[in-house]
């Protein structure tokens, strides 16, 4: 390009002299100058359109071997510390005996959850992903104090530890609508399970009651088919997610969280005699507002290690039905989110004495019994003071917010008279979430469990830190 700056000036200079003496030199002369220097220009301007057009021609410089892998790489995480003085007993026979722990308090400092999740786009379709989880600062095994058990001491190994492998998938994507994934797989039943990253929810803790009665997070090994339709309206879409997977085993399930336990496996395979199926539908109608419907099918009574052919014997199939509806809304400085959730066992009775059989020693099961019928159902909403300030809108984040929730991990079925009160409890918190930058968010909350009028009530004061964040983004 410098040569041709340099060709335009040489021309200005020599039609310079030519122009100051035209009135001397005849018209004829001074039309062949004037042509000769059209044709200069013209000449001048075809040699840098070539040249440019060269430019954007050209191949782009070959990415090196490292450039091309760090490409497709993804990597990311999330985690929460959590600070808390709870003004109730923590003793196991608190329920048995209030009054005799009435007015006692503790503290508990935790890590609840540490994640660090890696992904990668191969091409033509095809991606993994991988989540390690780390759970409450620790490895190995944990020794608990079981209410369940009569406050027996009990060492407890959940999935070889406190470390997880919460996600390990192989994807192949044909388009928007359609992609297919296997291997060990995130299941979407309940909002919490759909968005358990702690940036999704205003309390320190994860909601209480979708935690206490459903698997959380709920992951397992199948195979997903998932993908997002656009609806008729402008902007409107669904997404759909169908998955096949190993099934829960009823022998872990328990009366203080219904099937909490029933995904896990404490041996090095999960045991999938027994499959389920699990589907969900979320609907974004206009911009912010997400609906959602999940659910889960399967039988549970013949997930076991050996394999019993307890179906066969008992006449009993422990088939578990979930339901649930959740819905967010986002948009001008308010948040709200919102779940209800039901689950319901059949053979619940019996499953209760088989579990009781099987229990005791070193068995990974539980003999507490499980009820027919969990339910929970809750809502939150915040509303960020900085989006009315001009000069803080869109910068920094100030959340006020409040939640409730009920939830019942044990509502006896037809003919089950056992009475466990304890399990109904209802729970209000209210306090502030502040994001100094998107990607962090401080906490403080006040809860207060209300439980039936025979037990004391359970408030508790926490504070909380967390993030959620992708390190490098392709």
């Amino acid at each position: 390009m410098k040569r041709y700056l340099i060709s335009i000036t040489s021309l200005l200079l020599i039609l310079t002299p030519f122009a100051r003496a035209q009135e001397n030199i005849p018209e004829e002369v001074l039309e062949a100058a004037r042509e000769a220097a059209r044709k200069a220009a013209m000449e001048v301007i075809r040699q840098a359109q070539d040249s440019i057009a060269a430019i954007q021609e050209a191949p782009e410089p070959k990415k090196t071997g490292a450039q091309k892998f760090l490409g497709g790489l993804t990597v990311g995480g999330y985690g929460e510390v959590a600070l808390t003085r709870n003004f109730y007993s923590d003793n196991v026979y608190r329920y048995a005996q209030p009054e005799k722990y009435k007015g006692d308090q503790h503290g508990r400092f935790d890590i609840p959850h540490a994640v660090i999740y890696i992904g990668y786009d191969f091409g033509k379709g095809w991606s993994m992903q991988t989540e390690v989880e780390f759970e409450h600062l620790g490895t190995g095994s944990a020794v608990e104090r079981e209410f369940e058990e009569a406050g027996e001491w009990e060492a407890e190994i959940e999935q070889g530890g406190e470390v997880e492998l919460e996600q390990f998938w192989l994807q192949k994507s044909f388009f928007p609508q359609l992609n297919v994934r296997a291997g060990h797989i995130v299941v979407p039943v309940g909002g919490l399970n759909n968005s358990h990253e702690p940036l999704n929810f205003f309390t320190v803790y994860r909601p209480e009651g979708e935690f206490t009665i459903l698997p959380s997070t709920w992951h397992d090994t199948g195979i997903s088919i998932w993908g997002t339709v656009p609806l008729g309206k402008k902007g409107a879409s669904m997404r759909y997610e169908a998955q096949v997977l190993a099934g829960l085993d009823a022998m872990r399930f328990s009366r203080d969280k219904f099937i909490h336990n029933g995904a896990h496996s404490a041996f090095e395979f999960k045991v999938a005699n027994s499959y389920g199926g699990a589907l969900r539908l979320d609907f974004m109608p206009v911009t912010g507002l997400r609906l959602g419907l999940s659910g889960f099918a399967g039988n549970t009574v013949n997930n076991t290690y050996p394999k019993e052919q307890l179906s066969e014997q008992y006449n009993v199939k422990g088939t578990l039905l979930v339901g649930a509806f959740d819905m967010q809304y986002k948009g001008h400085g308010v948040v709200v989110r919102a779940n209800a959730d039901y689950g319901h066992l059949s053979d619940a009775a019996t499953v209760s004495k088989l579990k009781a059989r099987r229990s005791g020693g070193d068995s990974p099961y539980s003999s507490a019994p499980v009820a027919t019928v969990a339910a929970a159902a809750g809502c939150e909403a915040g509303v960020d003071l900085f989006h009315f300030i001009p000069k803080l809108k869109g910068k920094e984040q100030f959340f006020l917010f409040a939640r409730y929730e009920f939830y019942d991990s044990y509502i006896p079925g037809p003919g089950d008279a056992s009475g466990f009160d304890f399990t109904r409890k209802h729970r209000i918190a209210a306090g502030i979430n502040y994001y100094p930058i998107p990607q962090i968010a401080l906490k403080a909350e006040y809860s207060h469990r209300f439980l039936h009028s025979d037990f004391n009530p359970e408030p508790s004061v926490s504070l909380g830190i967390a993030y959620m964040a992708f390190f490098n983004k392709k």
